[in-house]
């Protein structure tokens, strides 16, 4: 008897979750270097620093001590305790371990509080460009899409004034980043309070996402968390990924209302029971106050080559609209040269070797206007780049 094929219908909803373009973009450029290509890497959001020799030391610790179990879901009570005490210290903020709950990478942590919050047809606003995950989750939960399109007149972000132009009485959530992904910009602290006070009396939560909000220059690191009194309807988002540097260590947290934390609770027990183990003890070395001073070294380092890449772009003759005032990103308008810039992004790494990131992956508006720039590499690989991008657009204009 022949095999018949399989035919089992799949989830509908799965099928409409758009690819993550940067990982695409970062395959073929690993692709291209096994052949023996030179390529700059400035597609992918993750710290060319090695994670601290402190942290790999703090877990070696604990798998040697037998250290190895499950954690409670909300994470170690310890660590939850030293990030209480780490908002105290950094941001000047009084935040209780009894909201903070640790996850496996801050977006499970997003993916939690969505899912706690958002029934199917709910309203959920973001900006446009952001992060790509954002939306994909949202669509998981069956949620209504409100994009708020914003340019560099408004810092690409959202502020009061888009805030209550957009406003539907339905919206549940609106979720914000600070700094953001991909241009690198802040919002301020007193425009964040008056969208949260703006949502609050609409009984509406607003998220703020913060996970590069200790990579931010010229400037003090502020914390949302920090502002008293604030309402009851806010949520942070965070991790120990990109300031700490602990990318493949899988690690972030949220703050949450108490309400909330008995439901998440209770959906990280059944999504992933708790965070890595190991990573939870590594954490607790990070933030020591020797590891956060390696880590505002690091800081500085970025702080540099944000320096030399936007003055790099600029004697070039490249026109950029905003200085990044913290994450590791440079949004630039590409529109001069094209109109697809997945096309440009591709032809660029195979003629140049350098890897950048298409703008369809964090915007549908203008998103084929702009790439994402990326200075993860050090300075000198940064001026090469602009060298390479810039003999690339003299070949377009020939």
């Amino acid at each position: 008897m022949p095999n018949l094929p399989f035919q089992a219908p799949l989830s509908e909803i799965a099928s409409h979750i758009q690819p993550f373009r940067v990982m695409k973009i970062l395959g073929e450029a690993k692709a291209l270097q096994s052949q023996g290509r030179d390529i700059i890497h400035m597609e992918i959001g993750e710290p060319d620093f090695p994670s601290l020799e402190c942290v790999h030391q703090a877990a070696f610790e604990a798998a040697q001590l037998g250290l190895t179990h499950y954690t409670p879901s909300l994470g170690l009570p310890a660590l939850r305790q030293k990030l209480s005490q780490f908002y105290q210290t950094f941001y000047q903020a009084n935040v209780s371990a009894e909201q903070i709950m640790l996850t496996p990478g801050s977006s499970s942590a997003l993916q939690l509080v969505l899912t706690a919050i958002v029934n199917p047809g709910d309203n959920v606003l973001l900006t446009d460009p952001t992060y790509p995950c954002n939306r994909q989750f949202v669509n998981l939960l069956y949620g209504q899409l409100v994009n708020v399109p914003s340019d560099a007149d408004s810092n690409y972000q959202l502020n009061l004034a888009l805030l209550k132009q957009h406003w539907q009485p339905d919206i549940k959530v609106v979720l914000v980043a600070s700094p953001a992904n991909p241009t690198g910009t802040v919002i301020e602290q007193a425009e964040l309070m008056s969208m949260a006070r703006f949502l609050a009396e609409r009984n509406a939560f607003l998220i703020v996402d913060e996970i590069y909000q200790g990579l931010v220059y010229d400037r003090p690191a502020e914390s949302i968390l920090a502002n008293h009194p604030r309402p009851d309807n806010i949520i942070v988002i965070n991790s120990f990924s990109k300031f700490f540097g602990m990318t493949g260590w899988r690690l972030g947290w949220c703050v949450a209302p108490k309400i909330l934390m008995p439901i998440l609770d209770r959906l990280a027990q059944n999504l992933f029971l708790a965070a890595p183990t190991p990573a939870q003890y590594g954490a607790m070395a990070v933030l020591e106050p020797n590891a956060l001073a390696q880590l505002e070294l690091r800081r500085a380092v970025f702080a540099e080559r944000r320096d030399v890449l936007f003055n790099s772009m600029q004697a070039a003759g490249f026109k950029l609209k905003v200085m990044p005032q913290g994450a590791f990103y440079l949004y630039w308008d590409v529109s001069e040269w094209t109109q697809d810039s997945e096309q440009f992004c591709q032809d660029l790494l195979n003629k140049t070797g350098v890897a950048i990131t298409p703008g369809t992956d964090f915007g549908e508006q203008e998103g084929h206007h702009y790439v994402r720039l990326a200075y993860t590499t050090d300075s000198e690989q940064l001026i090469e780049a602009v060298n390479r991008i810039a003999d690339f657009i003299k070949t377009i204009k020939d």
